[in-house]
């Protein structure tokens, strides 16, 4: 089993910057893909960012390229997702997920294995 715990959601004025943090444990071996997604509320979950586990190829969604980077530190077991020039639009929950094959390049809900409970970004006007 694999469980993810995200940190790092909360509110911010547009324009502002968040980080969030994902903790990874368990049998995290079989890792092809990590990703962070959003969902926000009447919407359908979206992906925001990818990583390949093997290559470090990373994916952007269109309405973040240029202000989101997602990244791993491979000591901590962590995957992070900065984000610059927040707007309100970028409100939801972001949710961490791990997929354990690359069925789905880039990144679909679809395609992913295990997921954390999500936090709360709210970005105001």
């Amino acid at each position: 089993q694999v469980q993810l715990v995200e940190s790092g959601g909360g509110l911010v004025q547009a324009g502002g910057s968040l980080r969030l943090s994902c903790a990874v444990s368990g049998r995290t071996f079989s890792t092809a893909i990590m990703g962070w997604f959003r969902q926000a509320p009447g919407m359908e979950r979206e992906v925001v960012a990818g990583l390949s586990w093997s290559t470090s190829s990373t994916y952007y969604a269109d309405s973040v390229e240029g202000r989101f980077t997602i990244s791993r530190d491979r000591a901590k077991n962590t995957l992070s997702l900065q984000m610059n020039s927040l707007k309100p639009e970028d409100t939801a929950v972001y949710y961490c997920a791990i997929g354990l094959s690359r069925r789905y390049w880039p990144p679909d809900y679809r395609g992913m294995d295990y997921w954390g409970k999500g936090t709360l970004v709210t970005v105001s006007t």
